[in-house]
């Protein structure tokens, strides 16, 4: 019981310092107003103001009717100005008749055998989940490529395609035999 009065007395103890001590700071409130009008009055903000906004000028579209940058008719006119020339590697190329082959780029190729009939060698590709089969001297691919050589494990062949700097250049590849076909 002792303890209860004891806490009792405590608790009032310092809510009475808690009173006392904000009744001693509502005294200084007008003082820190008087400080903060004065302030305002003496600092003035240097804001620079915003600059006018640029007019805009609108210009219509006038290629709407040419040649777009990207198109296949544009590559086609300089594939055809690069055949023309008479060491160019298209030149051969660009006249001859496509093989079916050549409607699909090379990585969606895959070797799934390989056979010899008569002494020369031929290649079985699948091919959206159809067979080809190939020799050598035939065309594959997107990139002129030609086949040179079939073994049992691989069709090595060779493509022209452009070099950094844009010339023509030959490279040679090869399609390895797979031993689960796509």
């Amino acid at each position: 019981m002792r303890s209860s009065r004891l806490h009792r007395v405590a608790l009032t103890a310092t809510l009475l310092v808690g009173v006392l001590g904000l009744t001693a700071c509502a005294g200084d409130e007008d003082e820190l107003t008087q400080w903060m009008e004065q302030q305002k009055r003496e600092v003035k903000p240097s804001v620079e103001p915003l600059s006018a906004p640029k007019k805009f000028n609108p210009v219509p579209y006038s290629a709407l009717g040419q040649v777009e940058p990207f198109s296949t008719q544009k590559l086609a006119v300089a594939l055809k100005q690069e055949a023309r020339e008479p060491n160019s590697l298209l030149a051969a190329e660009i006249n001859r008749r496509k093989e079916p082959l050549e409607a699909y780029p090379v990585d969606s190729m895959a070797m799934v055998g390989s056979v010899v009939r008569g002494g020369r060698p031929y290649a079985l590709l699948k091919v959206d989940n159809l067979l080809y089969q190939v020799k050598p001297g035939d065309y594959l691919g997107q990139n002129y490529g030609k086949i040179t050589q079939i073994s049992e494990t691989n069709v090595a062949y060779r493509e022209i395609v452009q070099d950094a700097a844009g010339e023509w250049i030959e490279r040679n590849s090869a399609l390895q035999l797979q031993e689960k076909a796509r």
